[in-house]
């Protein structure tokens, strides 16, 4: 298959078109209304310093049900003892530099570049693009963020800071997105961590099933709570 460029029209090829590997096109922005349009149609930004904006939308897709998020014992244990103080929305560029410095310590590189945190900073400032925050004495201990649409999360990145932080801010989400009556959750790319926490694999096929039916609900848009 070919990869398609964009021009600055607001469009996008089928999402069935992507290569082997899910690259479906090069080029564009990342201005609010094309992002927007490309998470309807299950498509999403994913590159580096090093090359143009890259526009993804994999054979395989890792998705959740917030209903089936697994607590396991310890996670628990954790969450009863309260150590933690979750909030949602309260610090949502903080959270997004953290998740792109966190991978930069690491050593494992990140896409989240400066263009990327600007451009959804810009998706929160709409109303659409929503942080959750776990903290621990005043201090950031972990957080998540991504993109809502209908009764559709797509997780963009998580950090942690203090032990266990992105994960008690992961189950906080879960449980939120649980009483909304949210029924998936767009974790893009498969592995382990997130498998033990309850996600499973489709194909685009069903994904973009799925997709289609949580958007006809309207969209929680603005500061969560």
């Amino acid at each position: 298959m070919p990869v398609y460029a964009l021009t600055n029209d607001l469009r996008f090829p089928d999402p069935e078109r992507a290569n082997r590997d899910g690259l479906l096109a090069i080029g564009g922005d990342l201005r609010v209304e094309r992002l927007l349009l490309a998470y309807r149609l299950g498509i999403f930004p994913w590159y580096d310093d090093d090359s143009p904006i890259l526009w993804w939308s994999p054979p395989r897709r890792c998705v959740m049900d917030p209903a089936t998020f697994h607590v396991s014992r310890s996670l628990q244990r954790v969450l009863r003892q309260g150590h933690f103080t979750v909030t949602f929305d309260h610090a949502f560029p903080a959270v997004i530099r953290a998740c792109a410095d966190t991978r930069i310590a690491e050593g494992k590189g990140t896409w989240i570049v400066p263009e990327m945190i600007d451009a959804y900073c810009a998706l929160h400032d709409a109303g659409f693009a929503h942080s959750a925050e776990a903290w621990v004495d005043g201090q950031l201990a972990g957080g998540i963020y991504g993109v809502s649409l209908g009764r559709a999360f797509f997780g963009e990145s998580m950090f942690t800071q203090i032990t266990n932080g992105s994960k008690v801010a992961f189950a906080s989400l879960a449980k939120k997105l649980t009483e909304w009556e949210f029924s998936l959750i767009d974790c893009q790319i498969t592995n382990p961590h997130l498998q033990r926490l309850g996600s499973s694999e489709i194909s685009r096929k069903e994904f973009l099933r799925q997709l289609t039916q949580v958007l006809t609900f309207p969209t929680r848009r603005g500061k969560w709570e």
